[in-house]
């Protein structure tokens, strides 16, 4: 029996590409960058060609680095982030850039669809309200504003799909992405030619929807000669990184809930039941017969990522001397100030917001300064500010009958045992830390061994490779500053939103 799956993680700031063996333990793992470009304000695009490269590099780093041999390797699983709209024409050449996640510039077509549509029509079938960063908007607006680009579309992928094909030369779509698109069914999981129609895309742009574990093709020639594999090694669809990464924490069973730490912040809670809310987002699982009731905000592990660029330049000079990186330095000074930040709170609207409040307009905003702050305020306000919107999130879960009773974190935030410990103190909950950098491409992996069974069932595969690293429960002494900042918290963005619209229109 062959020994190895690969996973393959396209992230917003780089791709992760990692080998695992059975019981989860990685072999080799490798990163490599890619830039999102910011034409416009309210502009966030990147280039999938450019996510291909990056792959290709880290592969042949994998292989080099743990001396992989690719025959070895039973199968490739692929997760990618949400909402893309790669542009694909007939010889399967990307036409533009892909407006990502964080992109809103089609605010204006979501609002006039939802006039002439109907907001509860379109809710009723596909589970989520049609705002300006997911795919349906953005294909819109390729019709509206690049018609030459928009005449030579033969079909939209997804970035996971995009990968796949470029390894297999199979289109195809998993079912875990077709919420991006609001003429999928989340009832059926099936395309609904009625709201094509309506939205006035075509269903030809549309690609054949795929299990998420289901095999779309092997490697070819051209891809193995590309990356470092082998010709022949089976590729499943993959799916949404946010549910993959559930996977890999270990979320594979109704009322299980993973909490997001990577480049975005949120929630997933598995059910077994069809459950939305027009003010969260759903989507199905990867595992089969199940859905993800999600919160995604704009702000989570990329607002410390911000504030170590733009204001750890200290802590990077001396971070040799002292023989502490400048993250773990920012922790330090963050850990000093008391919890509740002495009365600063942040607002980590930082490309405006997604769930629960869905404005594009929304700014970040730090408050409660004065000469007695220090660097550490800023910080720890920052961590803070994303554990609020993790906690409003979950208010609007446990209304729509969705409950979360203990979190299992992932992505690289919660290496910090402050932040992760901030967000059981302000949530209540207790947070389960599996291993938290390798969660996303660890859950792709974990498709390609169902798909090609290395693996029995999802059951067989979790139990052998999610293993808890700790565990925080919430300290009931921070709960009485935590319920202050976070009225606060609310107050502040109810107060300033209309200066946000206002000021942000006349910019």
């Amino acid at each position: 029996m062959k020994r190895y799956l690969l996973g393959i993680d396209i992230g917003t700031s780089a791709c992760k590409v990692a080998v695992f063996v059975k019981d989860g333990s990685v072999a080799a793992s490798a990163n490599a960058d890619y830039p999102v470009y910011y034409p416009k304000e309210g502009w966030a695009e990147q280039n999938p060609v450019e996510w291909w490269e990056a792959v290709c590099k880290a592969i042949k780093e994998v292989l080099k680095k743990g001396d992989i041999d690719p025959q070895e390797i039973a199968g490739v699983g692929i997760d990618g982030q949400s909402w893309s709209a790669i542009a694909l024409d007939a010889q399967g050449e990307v036409l533009c850039n892909t407006p990502i996640w964080m992109d809103t510039r089609a605010k204006d077509i979501c609002d006039r669809m939802n006039e002439r549509i109907g907001e509860d029509r379109i809710f009723a079938l596909t589970g989520n309200s049609l705002q300006p960063s997911y795919t349906t908007a953005k294909i819109l607006w390729y019709q509206e504003n690049l018609p030459e680009v928009y005449e030579k579309i033969n079909k939209i992928v997804q970035s996971n799909s995009y990968i796949a094909y470029r390894l297999t030369d199979v289109i195809s779509q998993d079912l875990s992405q077709g919420y991006g698109l609001h003429c999928f069914d989340m009832h059926t999981g099936q395309w609904d030619e009625k709201m094509c129609e309506l939205l006035g895309i075509p269903v030809s742009f549309l690609p054949e929807i795929y299990r998420c574990d289901e095999v779309v093709g092997t490697v070819t020639e051209r891809a193995a000669k590309e990356t470092g594999l082998c010709a022949g090694i089976p590729v499943v669809a993959g799916g949404l990184d946010a549910a993959c990464g559930t996977l890999g924490a270990g979320v594979i069973h109704s009322g299980e809930t993973q909490e997001q730490g990577g480049q975005a912040g949120g929630m997933s809670i598995c059910t077994d039941t069809y459950r939305a809310d027009p003010s969260l987002i759903l989507s199905y699982h990867v595992v089969p017969e199940k859905w993800l009731l999600q919160g995604g905000t704009t702000g989570g592990g990329g607002v410390m990522r911000w504030v170590e660029r733009e204001f750890a330049a200290y802590e990077r000079s001396v971070a040799e001397q002292v023989g502490k990186s400048s993250l773990v330095q920012l922790n330090e000074i963050a850990e000093a100030v008391a919890p509740g930040s002495d009365g600063v709170v942040f607002l980590p609207y930082m490309s405006g917001e997604r769930s629960p409040i869905w404005d594009v307009n929304a700014k970040g905003v730090f408050y409660g300064l004065d000469f007695s702050k220090t660097k550490g305020h800023f910080v720890r306000a920052a961590m803070e500010g994303v554990a609020y919107a993790l906690w409003h999130n979950l208010e609007v879960a446990e209304k729509a009958g969705a409950k979360a009773e203990v979190l299992r974190a992932m992505g690289g935030s919660a290496n910090s045992l402050l932040w992760t410990q901030i967000k059981s103190d302000i949530t209540g909950k207790p947070i389960v830390v599996p291993s938290s950098d390798t969660a996303t491409t660890l859950g792709a992996a974990i498709l390609a061994g169902v798909g090609v069974g290395f693996y029995d069932s999802y059951e067989e595969a979790v139990s052998l490779t999610v293993k808890e690293t700790r565990r925080h429960e919430p300290n009931p002494e921070h709960a009485a500053v935590y319920a202050r900042g976070y009225r606060l918290y609310r107050e502040l963005y109810e107060d300033l939103k209309n200066t946000m619209h206002r000021y942000r229109t006349e910019v």
